[in-house]
């Protein structure tokens, strides 16, 4: 239980990185019902634009948040060309993820930058705490909740009311005059902007960005979303909010464990790929039953 105990504070740091995935990834699938894999290449995406800025000069919260605005507009691709060119919303994604890997090496000029040398925002706002795995993890911890708050206030706005009808019945939202093009590129962007901005954050904690670090993204984030999910309930709109949040340290957790119980890393995969397949299983035996 050694091991353990010692990982868990990496595990609350990748927790809440990935709840700040796992809020992006909720947004189409939940609220939009649009099944998009555009997180998978917008996580990359926000660290490579993060890396390249920093590594030319520009402070850590203006590489972030520009890191944001890029994962914005791959979003606003998917779903455009999903409205637009009459294409599946998977195929979409698919489209956009294969095409920013190699915007993401023209982005970063190579294939990977390394960011030891450089400022973060760690340091930025930490100050001599920067390397802190605890100060970090309070850090990351609030800026995801500071995210599913901003969320909640969102959807509870006339606009993000306009964007969950869309998402609950497009015939109607368009018969009570909503533009539905309109919001589904608004709700898709959202959540590649999520993804974007805990791709920069896990770039500036790891220091280094590479063009592979968005594999398993998806699947790690929906594990955590279903997880949350099973533990909180969806019964209202702060319950579906706090799901990916409490779903991500918990699954975090449950993987070190495995991992202090001798599972070995290249395992982790298989291992997630189970607990979706579980998680989906128990999902909807019980809504059979209900």
């Amino acid at each position: 239980m050694t091991t353990y105990w010692n990982l868990v504070p990496v595990g609350l740091l990748q927790g809440f990185l990935f709840a700040i995935v796992a809020l992006g990834i909720m947004m189409p699938f939940r609220f939009l019902n649009f099944p998009d894999i555009t997180s998978e290449g917008a996580f990359p995406l926000g660290g490579s634009v993060a890396a390249a800025l920093l590594a030319n000069g520009v402070d850590p919260v203006s590489a972030t948040v520009i890191a944001a605005g890029c994962g914005l507009l791959a979003g606003f691709a998917t779903a455009m060309t999903h409205l637009y060119l009459r294409l599946n919303s998977l195929l979409c994604g698919v489209l956009v993820v294969t095409g920013l890997f190699s915007i993401n090496i023209r982005i970063m000029g190579k294939p990977n930058t390394a960011l030891f040398s450089f400022g973060d925002i760690y340091g930025l706002v930490l100050g001599n705490f920067g390397d802190a795995i605890g100060a970090r993890v309070v850090l990351v911890g609030g800026i995801a909740i500071a995210m599913s708050g901003a969320m909640l206030w969102f959807l509870r706005t006339q606009t993000g009311l306009a964007l969950r009808a869309v998402g609950a019945s497009p015939s109607m939202a368009r018969a009570q005059g909503i533009a539905v093009s309109f919001y589904t590129i608004l709700g898709v962007g959202l959540a590649g902007a999520c993804a974007a901005v805990a791709g920069a954050l896990t770039a500036q904690n790891q220091a280094f960005a590479d063009v592979n670090m968005g594999l398993g993204v998806l699947v790690n984030g929906l594990a955590s979303l279903i997880l949350g999910e099973q533990i909180v309930g969806r019964g209202s709109l702060l319950r579906q909010l706090s799901a990916p949040l409490v779903g991500a340290l918990v699954y975090f957790q449950i993987i070190n464990l495995a991992l202090a119980f001798g599972l070995e890393p290249s395992d982790l995969k298989l291992l997630t790929a189970v607990f979706v397949f579980v998680m989906l299983a128990i999902a909807g035996r019980f809504r059979r039953e209900r």
